[in-house]
């Protein structure tokens, strides 16, 4: 059996495990409200949401070390396996998450769900540079990070409308039940990958082949496997540390509004569950169309001719400028509904720039070391996220998000920065031997 256009299936497959991974995530927040009364009742506002800072830091860490470590696991098993078990492992985490009693069982069953659900962007850098060519690969990425964006939307909504006929612990049980069931599919469609799967064309086999050609290290004229450099020799490029520190600092920011937005609206606007629960999915809506904007913009001016070195930076550049100005306009919103269309706004540029940045792996290295240093970038992105998360509960006391706000803005500013001067020319590297 042959499928025409299977890569898209790949990279849609892959974008609903990232609507799965945030309806999983998303709903501890969500649920946070019923949850703070159920189990702390003696507590004040201040009170939970110091615990929920605190359990939020445990999942955040842990994703960082997980990013790391599912980097080497995807490196090592390969992406069908890779995929397999993390999803496996976090729907696990989140139905465990229904018999939790305090912060210490919380904390446990956020971390495993923090570790697993961290594969999932090692995961799809790694499958993005084995499935697609260098042209298509800011589009792949985008229609993967609409994914993060999706499940954003959808979360919110279907928490809100299971809370109407269940509890926080059924609730956890009937999320991890869709984890279990993207199993199925993920490991019928995704045999192999693409020289030897059974289903590919030779055609489209050829296409994605191909065009993940982009290396010539010995000049003879044939294309090369690519750089593939040891771990030690991978981190000795002011490149990658490009990657790692602009993800660094611009990660945070996004951790900035799925963490926060239920308990800002809360705490700001005095917003209930189920007033949250329609209100929070708006900035969604901009970070989905920012993050298939962002690669229809890359896929389309390296069609015209442009360099992946001035597309990724004009891109990046452009989705950074769009942030920075959101970020002063939240100090005074007037209303809830103009502070979630103006985070709208700004998560669209968020995922303009961020898409781009997450390519930037696969341009500069062969595929056999992408999800490497993807895990990398990836655990100091959920390191920068941690600090700021944590730091989110002291700095806004009495409901003060200004500080936080200023912050982000310093941040994608930073992330800017990185890029320009650490990554002077975005290109495939070679040895330095």
């Amino acid at each position: 059996m042959k499928v025409k256009g299977l890569r898209w299936w790949v990279v849609g497959l892959v974008a609903l495990a990232a609507v799965i991974n945030y309806i999983d995530r998303q709903a501890f927040g969500a649920l946070w409200p019923d949850i703070a009364k159920d189990l702390f009742p003696e507590m004040d506002g201040d009170g939970h949401k110091a615990i929920y800072g605190t359990i939020s830091t445990v999942f955040i860490l842990s994703y960082a070390g997980g990013q790391a470590l599912f980097g080497k696991i995807f490196d090592w098993i390969g992406t069908r396996l890779g995929f397999a078990l993390s999803i496996g492992v976090w729907s696990l985490a989140t139905l465990l998450h229904a018999f939790a009693q305090g912060i210490l069982s919380f904390s446990i069953f956020r971390s495993i769900l923090g570790i697993a659900e961290a594969g999932n962007w090692p995961g799809a850098a790694k499958a993005n540079a084995e499935w697609f060519p260098t042209k298509e690969r800011a589009l792949a990425q985008g229609i993967f990070n609409s994914g993060a964006a999706i499940g954003g939307i959808v979360a919110y909504p279907i928490i809100g409308l299971l809370a109407v006929y269940f509890d926080w612990k059924a609730i956890f049980i009937v999320v991890a039940v869709l984890g279990f069931l993207w199993l199925l599919p993920w490991m019928f469609v995704v045999k192999g990958v693409p020289k030897s799967h059974p289903w590919l064309t030779e055609d489209e086999r050829n296409y994605i082949l191909s065009g993940q050609r982009n290396q010539d290290i010995d000049k003879d004229g044939n294309y090369d496997e690519g750089y593939t450099p040891s771990t030690g020799q991978l981190l000795k490029h002011k490149e990658s540390w490009g990657v790692i520190i602009a993800s660094a600092a611009i990660d945070p920011i996004w951790w900035l509004f799925i963490v926060w937005i239920p308990i800002y609206l809360s705490e700001v606007f005095g917003m209930n569950i189920k007033e949250i629960a329609f209100s929070a999915w708006v900035p969604y809506v901009g970070a989905m169309i920012g993050a298939i904007f962002g690669g229809l913009l890359a896929k389309n001016r390296i069609s015209a001719g442009w360099s992946i070195d001035k597309t990724r930076k004009m891109t990046i550049t452009l989705g950074c400028f769009i942030m920075i100005p959101c970020f002063f306009l939240l100090k005074a919103p007037g209303s809830a509904m103009t502070a979630v269309i103006i985070m709208a706004v700004l998560l669209f540029g968020f995922q303009v720039a961020i898409g781009n940045i997450q390519t930037i792996p696969s341009d500069l290295y062969s595929g056999k070391i992408v999800g490497t240093l993807s895990g990398f970038a990836g655990m100091a992105a959920k390191l920068g996220a941690a600090g700021l998360t944590i730091l989110v509960t002291f700095i806004t006391t009495g409901g003060n998000y200004t500080p936080a706000f200023i912050i982000g803005g310093v941040l994608a500013l930073i992330a800017l920065l990185a890029i320009w001067i650490l990554c002077p020319k975005i290109e495939p590297l070679k040895s330095a031997n």
